[in-house]
Parts: C-alpha cells; sequence; structure tokens
C-alpha cells in the first residue's frame, strides 16, 4: 500500500519515551495505521489527487512543526490559500481520523485490560475487583456496610452539548468498525499460522472494515439545520441501545451479588446502585425552547425506549422457553400465570413458559397503551389488563424464574430472564430520572405572578426576605392553588406552570421516579427554595397534607449553589431553609434526604480553576456539617462538564478527592457532550466507566481515603491561601482587565458558537457581553477550540509562586501535600492534563483575529506569562520533568495525536477570518462548524 496522509510510522508523533513502552502500543499505532491508510486510500479515490495531496501537504508540515523543523507561520499559507471546495474535505480528513484514532485508543484499552486479566496482575485501581480487595481488607461489619449505604445510589446525569452532535448514522458505523476491528485481531493471530481459511477470512474482514470507513467518509458527520431537543433527546437516548441496557442491569446484580457474599444477610441494597438519570428536555435555565410538550417527549419517549426493549426481550424469550410440560414438572404457580394470559392459541397448551410470557407481554403492552403516546413494534395487543407498576411485572417474572429454578434449569434462568429482571428493577416504566432545572430569578418572576393574581400579595417582589418566607410558608400549608384553569398570566408564567405540570403527567403515567429533582440554579436563600416548592404544589406534586398529615412530595427539591460567593454561603442557606416548618416536614416525609448540587462550571468562571475547585472543597465541608447538625441525609450532586475548567478529569480519582464522609454511600454526577461517546457509545468501555463511579463511591464511603490525619486543618489553611491568590490572579485577567471581554470573542469562536446552529441553547443566559452572563459550556469550549484552555489552569501559577515566594521550605509544604493528599494530587494532576493539551502557538493565530493589536499584544502577554508561570510551578511541586509524566498513557495518546489538530486549528482561524470578513458562504460557516465538532472529538474533553 502506497503512504497515505495518516500512515506514517516513523513520524514522532509516535515516538514514545522508552522502548517498552512503544512496544507496548505497537498494536495501537498498527490499528492506527491500519485505519488511516484506508482512510487515505478512500480520499484518494474519491476526492481526486489533489485533495489528498493537499491533505498529505497539511499532515507533512503539521508534523515538521511539532519537530520544530518549520516556524507555524511558514504553514499558514497552505491554509490561507486552500478554496473553501477544498477545504471542507481536508477539515473532514482530520477530523475522520481523529474519530478513527479515538475508536483504536479504545480497542488498546480493551487489549491492555485483557493482558493483565491473563497474565493475574493485582486489579487495577478504579476497577470493582480492586474495591472488594480493599473492603476486605478493611474487616467492615455488616452494619456498618448498611448503615453506610442506605439510600444507596450512584447516577450519571446525562445533558446535551453543542460538540456532541453525531448523527445515528455515523454512531453506527462506529460501532460497527468497533466490533470489526476485535473480528480483524483475531482472524490476525489465526492467520499467523499460515492457514488458508484464516487468511481468507482476515481478507473479508479488511474489505468489511473499509466499506464502512468509505460510508462513513460519505456520510455528513453533523446536521446543517439547527439541533432541536427532540435531537439532543435522541441522541441521549441512544446510548441505552448501544450499551446502558446491557451493563447497567449486570453491574448492579453483580455489585449486588459482591456485597451479599461478604455480608450475607437481606437487606443489602434493596434498589439497584446505579439508576442513570438526564437533563435533557428537562433543563429550561436558560433554554427557553424547553416546554410542556418538551417534558412530555423527554419523558415519554424515554418510556417508549424502556418498553421497546422489554418487548422485544420478551419476543426473544418466548422463542427460548419452548419446555414442555410432557417433558418437565410445571410449578402451580406457572399454571396459574399461564393460565391466566389470556392466549387464545391452544397449539401452545403444552407450553407454559411460552404462554406465560406471552400474557406478561401482552399486559405490558395494555401498561404501554395507556400510558405511552404509541405502541412499539413488538407490542401484543389482547385486550389484556395493565400492570400497575414495574414491580408488578417483576412479580410475573418471578414467577417464571421460580419455576425453571425448581425445575433444576437454573441455567436457563440465569440467561435472558435474569438480564430481563434485572432491566426491569433497574429501568421500571420510566428508563431514566429527568431532572427538571430552572433559574431562581425566573421561579421569583412566577411566584410574585401567581401571588398577585390569587390576591395573596400585590407585590412579592418588594418584601424583605423575612416577609418573603412567611408569605410562601403560610401559602405551602394549605392545599388551595393559587389559580384556576382560566388564570390570565403571562407568557413565561403560563409556560412555568405548563412545565410542571407534564412533570406531573409524567410521573401519573410513568411512576414516582420519573421526575424525582427539581433544580434551582442560583440559589441563593431560603425564599429561592420555597418559590420552587410552592410551583411543585400548584402541580399537585407537593402536597401539603391535612388533618395533621406530613406533606408529601414525590420530587425534591435541589439547590444549585455555583459562584463562590455562593458555595461560600450554600451550608447557611441549607440550615436555615431546614429551620422553616414547612420545609423541615417535606423533607422528614422523603426519609430525612437532601440533595444539594455543587456548580463547577459556574464557580470556575467566577474564581478560576483553583479558586472554584477550593471553594467547592469548602463547601462540602460545610454542608457535611450542616447535614449533621440538621439530621438530614446530605447526597451530593456535581455538575461536573467535560473539561478540567468544568470539573472534567478522571471519576474515580475526583470521588476519592472528596472530603472524608461527604459522599455517604449516593453520587450524583452530569456527563456531557463528547465525554458521553468516550464512555458509553460501547459495552466494554461503559462498563469499565461506569465501574470506576460505583467504585469510587463505595471506597469513598468506606475507607479513609484522604490521608491527611492531624493535619488537614493546617493544609486547609494553606489551600484558604493559595485559593485567595489564585482568585486574584484570574479576577485581574477575566473581571479587571479592560478589553478582556473584547479579546475572548474576538479571539475565540464563541461568537459563532451563538450564531452557527450548535445545539438548541442559546450561547448566553440574557443578550450581554458580561462574562458573568455567558453560560459556562460556550466559555470552557471556545478557550479549548483556541487551544489556551485557560479555565483549566489561569491562576494557579502566580498562586503557588507568590505563596511560595522563592522559600524551599514552603515549597516542600506542598510537595508534601502532593504526596499524601488526593485532593491536590486531583488538582495537580487534571491542571497538567488540560495544559499538555494546550499549545500557545496555536492560541498565537487565534489572537490575530483580535483587530486592536496593542490589546492583542497585551492579553496575549498575560497568558503567555501565566502559561509559562504555573508549568514551572508545577514540575517545581511535583518534582516532575514534563507534564504528564505520570500519566504515560495519556501523554501518549497527546503526543501521539496533537500533529493532527494542527490542521483543524488552522483551519477553523482561516474559516473564522473569511466568516467575519462577510463571506457568506454557507460551506464557511459549515467549516466553522465541522472544525469545532473535529477538534472537540479529538481532544476528547472540549466542554
Amino acid at each position: 500500500m502506497s503512504e497515505t496522509p495518516f500512515e506514517s510510522a516513523g513520524s514522532p508523533a509516535f515516538v514514545t519515551p522508552t522502548i517498552q513502552g512503544r512496544e507496548l502500543t505497537e498494536p495501537l499505532r498498527e490499528d492506527i495505521r491500519y485505519l488511516g491508510g484506508i482512510l487515505g486510500d478512500i480520499i484518494r479515490e474519491h476526492e481526486g489527487e489533489e485533495t489528498f495531496d493537499l491533505v498529505e501537504r497539511a499532515r507533512v508540515e503539521s508534523f515538521a512543526v511539532r519537530r520544530s523543523e518549520v516556524d507555524r507561520d511558514t504553514s499558514v499559507g497552505t491554509y490561507a490559500d486552500t478554496a473553501v471546495a477544498q477545504a471542507i474535505p481536508l477539515i473532514r480528513a482530520f477530523s475522520h481520523f481523529s474519530l478513527l484514532a479515538n475508536l483504536a485508543e479504545d480497542l488498546h484499552r480493551e487489549r491492555r485490560r485483557a493482558i493483565h486479566l491473563d497474565r493475574e496482575d493485582p486489579p487495577q485501581d478504579s476497577s470493582l475487583d480492586a474495591t472488594w480487595v480493599k473492603l476486605d481488607s478493611a474487616n467492615l461489619t455488616r452494619e456498618q456496610v448498611a448503615t453506610a449505604l442506605t439510600d444507596a445510589l450512584v447516577s450519571p446525569v446525562i445533558t446535551a452539548h453543542p460538540t456532541e452532535t453525531r448523527r445515528r448514522t455515523v454512531f453506527d458505523v462506529q460501532s460497527k468498525i468497533t466490533e470489526l476491528m476485535r473480528r480483524r485481531e483475531v482472524a490476525s493471530a489465526a492467520a499467523s499460522s499460515k492457514a488458508a481459511s484464516a487468511a481468507k477470512e482476515l481478507a473479508a474482514i479488511d474489505v468489511q472494515i473499509r466499506r464502512q470507513v468509505l460510508t462513513l467518509w460519505e456520510t455528513a458527520l453533523i446536521r446543517l439545520s439547527r439541533l432541536r431537543i427532540q435531537d439532543e433527546i435522541e441522541v441521549g437516548l441512544r446510548y441505552f441501545e448501544t450499551s446502558l441496557f446491557d451493563v447497567i442491569p449486570a453491574l448492579n446484580a453483580d455489585v449486588r451479588a459482591a456485597l451479599r457474599q461478604r455480608y450475607p444477610e437481606d437487606g443489602l441494597l434493596p434498589r439497584p446502585i446505579l439508576r442513570p438519570g438526564s437533563w435533557i428536555g428537562g433543563d429550561r435555565d436558560g433554554n427557553p425552547n424547553v416546554t410542556g410538550d418538551v417534558v412530555h417527549t423527554a419523558t415519554h419517549q424515554a418510556g417508549y425506549v424502556a418498553f421497546a426493549h422489554y418487548f422485544d426481550e420478551l419476543v426473544a424469550l418466548e422463542k427460548e422457553l419452548s419446555m414442555s410440560a410432557r417433558l418437565v414438572d410445571v410449578a402451580d404457580e406457572l399454571s396459574t400465570l399461564a393460565a391466566e394470559a389470556g392466549d387464545p392459541d391452544d397449539r401452545r397448551d403444552d407450553e407454559p413458559y411460552r404462554v406465560a410470557v406471552r400474557g406478561i407481554r401482552a399486559r405490558l403492552t395494555a401498561t404501554a397503551a395507556a400510558v405511552l403516546d404509541s405502541l412499539p413494534v413488538s407490542a401484543l395487543d389482547l385486550g389484556s389488563t395493565p400492570y400497575g407498576t414495574p414491580q408488578d411485572v417483576l412479580n410475573d417474572l418471578d414467577v417464571i424464574d421460580r419455576a425453571l429454578r425448581a425445575d433444576g434449569d437454573a441455567l436457563i434462568a440465569d440467561d435472558r430472564l435474569l438480564a430481563l429482571r434485572q432491566a426491569v428493577e433497574t429501568f421500571g416504566f420510566h428508563l431514566q430520572a429527568l431532572d427538571m432545572r430552572q433559574n431562581s430569578e425566573t421561579h421569583e418572576e412566577v411566584v410574585a405572578e401567581l401571588l398577585a393574581w390569587a390576591g395573596v400579595h400585590p407585590d412579592y417582589a418588594s418584601l424583605d426576605e423575612d416577609e418573603r418566607v412567611a408569605v410562601l410558608s403560610r401559602e405551602l400549608t394549605t392545599r388551595r392553588p393559587l389559580v384556576g384553569p382560566t388564570a390570565e398570566l403571562s407568557e413565561l408564567a403560563t409556560k412555568e406552570l405548563g412545565i410542571v405540570r407534564a412533570a406531573k403527567t409524567a410521573i401519573d403515567h410513568l411512576g414516582p421516579d420519573t421526575i424525582q429533582n427539581y433544580i434551582i440554579s442560583m440559589c441563593q436563600s431560603v425564599s429561592d427554595m420555597l418559590e420552587a416548592t410552592l410551583l411543585l404544589k400548584e402541580a399537585g406534586i407537593f402536597d401539603p397534607g391535612a388533618d395533621g398529615s406530613a406533606p408529601t412530595s414525590t420530587v425534591g427539591v435541589v439547590p444549585l449553589f455555583e459562584t463562590i460567593e455562593d458555595l461560600q454561603q450554600g451550608a447557611e442557606t441549607l440550615v436555615a431553609t431546614l429551620n422553616v416548618p414547612v420545609y423541615r416536614a417535606l423533607v422528614e416525609g422523603r426519609g430525612m434526604n437532601q440533595e444539594v448540587m455543587l456548580g463547577y462550571s459556574d464557580s470556575n468562571k467566577d474564581g478560576g480553576y483553583l479558586a472554584a475547585n477550593w471553594a467547592l472543597y469548602r463547601a462540602e465541608l460545610d454542608l457535611l456539617e450542616a447535614s449533621r447538625s440538621t439530621g438530614i441525609r446530605l447526597r451530593l450532586f456535581h455538575g461536573r462538564g467535560g473539561t478540567v475548567g468544568r470539573g472534567g478529569g478522571p471519576s474515580y480519582d475526583a470521588i476519592l478527592a472528596q472530603p472524608p464522609g461527604v459522599v455517604q454511600g449516593s453520587l450524583r454526577l452530569t456527563e456531557q457532550g463528547e465525554i458521553i461517546a468516550a464512555k458509553y457509545a460501547e459495552p466494554s468501555m461503559a462498563r469499565r466507566n461506569l465501574e470506576s463511579l460505583v467504585a469510587g463511591t463505595l471506597e469513598s464511603t468506606l475507607l479513609d481515603v484522604e490521608g491527611l490525619g492531624d493535619g488537614a486543618e493546617p493544609a486547609y489553611a494553606v489551600l484558604d491561601d493559595l485559593a485567595a491568590k489564585a482568585r486574584a490572579a484570574y479576577g485581574r485577567l477575566v473581571h479587571e482587565e479592560p478589553g478582556f471581554v473584547e479579546y475572548f470573542r474576538t479571539s475565540t469562536p464563541v461568537a459563532e458558537v451563538g450564531e452557527l446552529n450548535i445545539g438548541s441553547r442559546p450561547a448566553s443566559r440574557k443578550p450581554t457581553n458580561s462574562v458573568y452572563d455567558l453560560r459556562a459550556i460556550p466559555w470552557v469550549m471556545s478557550w479549548s477550540q483556541c487551544r489556551v484552555m485557560l479555565p483549566g489552569w489561569y491562576g494557579t501559577g502566580t498562586a503557588f509562586e507568590e505563596w511560595v515566594d522563592g522559600d524551599d521550605e514552603k515549597l516542600a509544604v506542598l510537595t508534601d501535600l502532593y504526596r499524601k493528599w488526593p485532593f491536590f494530587q486531583t488538582v495537580l494532576s487534571n491542571l497538567a492534563q488540560v495544559m499538555a493539551k494546550s499549545d500557545l502557538g496555536i492560541a498565537a493565530r487565534y489572537a490575530e483575529l483580535v483587530p486592536d493589536a496593542a490589546l492583542r499584544d497585551h492579553i496575549f502577554g498575560m497568558i503567555e506569562t501565566e502559561h509559562a508561570k504555573t508549568i514551572e510551578m508545577y514540575l517545581k511541586i511535583t518534582g516532575h520533568s514534563r507534564l504528564l509524566e505520570d500519566n504515560p498513557a495519556l501523554e501518549r495518546s497527546v503526543h501521539n495525536r496533537f500533529p493532527y489538530l494542527e490542521p483543524l486549528n488552522q483551519m477553523q482561524v482561516e474559516m473564522l477570518r473569511r466568516f467575519r470578513a462577510g463571506d457568506d458562504d454557507e460551506r464557511v460557516k459549515r467549516g466553522i462548524l465541522l472544525t469545532m465538532n473535529g477538534l472537540a472529538t479529538a481532544l476528547r474533553n472540549s466542554g
């Protein structure tokens, strides 16, 4: 095969630090060469030699730039002179390579894990096998474990993101290539024996892979129309079919079995620990496109996916359970279940298992017909009686399970039937829990209007906090609604009430787990909490009770503390709210459980990386103390994004970096954007990532992982000082420097995020040029795209330098903290990760987009200085000689893919330049969108 754009084995992109490292990664490099070779051939064959030569020239120059053989400015002409008709294939080429490289890396991780298992190496940290070893060594009693895991929950919550816009077709093709590459590895090993049949099989697989890569090349990566919320809902639900239906129920069963093996009495983990959630369709903070109809679509489409899965499994189960009553003993309760099936098919009288399964499908069809908008294709309408709850379905499936086991057929019971029982227990009728979220300002405006309409108070907004709490408390003790169906309300109030009423309908149809949380963005006061509760009352979700009965609500009110100040005052706000009798009674009715959400994105945007991370840690300590003083059971919901600037980084490490005692057996965290595909697009990766969440939660709950001992308070004092210095340094640039906002808007693609139909949500909460009002996703994504990665490090270097102030003893203090404190280790590890992905040479090209040369030089100069300072201090504190020295796998990954990022960044700058100069060619806009998506794919955590 002739050399192709992505084939060069000898290029520095594939040089690893050691010979051993190179040997370990040779299969990865071979897969990348192989897939890149196919892609290059297809580009030549279908786009022509001219385009192929352009892609090849860009590749060669990119490697030359990385080797410092060519100045970056010299290569700029390649991109500036490229006609838009050729620019699009160039962008697509490097975007597709990034996608294929990700696929190869995921397969290599799978390969390395298999090697570790084959060698019987000790289990790796973040795996459940390693967790069981640690728990066994801890000698915990059953009582300790049972208490700690009361109401245990691990919930990854899927959220929408503008960089994750790949179409389902692209998604499916990736999955096919992944499976074919697995088969190819097996066939390659067999072909090495020179067997003719193996060589023929390998050749056939090669043709199939080439066919799929060709399909990928000729399929549009992204939609050209504006992404609708309905599209985002569909994207979020696809992961259940690709991996989550297979992985989550099985993982829940494994965790429960392992715990019960160690602590054998009944009652441990009565509910599955791993239960997924979603924000897509319920999060309306700053998204005017979310309506009651959207809430209905999000919940009922999720229900449809769950029912469709159950129907398909029941159809397969009916075919498999062919046991004849003439050959096996049939339990009486199974005979009864079959007799009640209502199946007129007399030909199956001697096949009671099949008849019983068919009856379950018919009853489930009646259930679906009552609650869904349409029936899945495998439904079976026999006019049966619908099930009332998922537990009723489980009861019938359990009858079949017991009958099989009674007849000695556990081998059959432990296959598809077991998987279906686990799925119904985990997903119910609702599939996933949809959160609702709205900004506290909107709540205030709507509640003021409702109170005025009802004649309770003409001007609620004019009241002070104590007066507001008094008014709201009174209203929350009466069942009387404030408004009736004929009330003449504003568009906003009508819409908000429509949304909570749609939530009530979804709960009535699909069960109480359908919507469990109402999150209040920018929550700052007791009245903010009570206003949301009042809206739940208007929809009939919150019931104040009567005749002395306690108030009830299937939906919990969750404050979201986002800014640095809100985090610092969060515990005080929570305690004050719990001191309000009606709210305290509500929490008591919910088993004393109270969830609090912590905002990583806005706190970072507000105060910078180090200050935000420490504010979050301090807030957790304060909330833990508040939970102890008030008697509540605290559950934290971590609003993490994909990037380090939005709380990203390895989830297992992040969980262990929490303060001791905070996790308490429960954890929720957001999963966003291209991170979702990286973690959950394929079953083995999904299993690995979900295991890490559960492992981290169990270890943080049951083991002492902080490592500070008596040195906690001195360490906290050091971080207090460092955080203050870091926040000041960050603020001098972001909040105080004249012209910074102008620099940001012109040197990054943030303006185009709003103009190019990316995502269903506006880029800003309101029309403004303020950093405060800009949404966190475009803020972080824009800095990632231009490779500055500013939210993930800026201000940290100055803080370290000022605190140490040339004193070697103080430097030693930080080094000691790094060695023994998981929190500090994680902060510095994530900082190294994000800085390793930064490239100020590329960033300088983006800076050239700033029209004001003086402003450009000044701001970019500040960024360069802080960047160098941060790397210097990181190396001094850790003792490392380079970034990522302690993470060779990530170091190789970053090193390998950097040259392929260069053309995407260069073409993005060029397309932005043309777009801003007035070039209205639709292909220019498409080029910007494609580069955004390609860079997000390549970086794997861009927002």
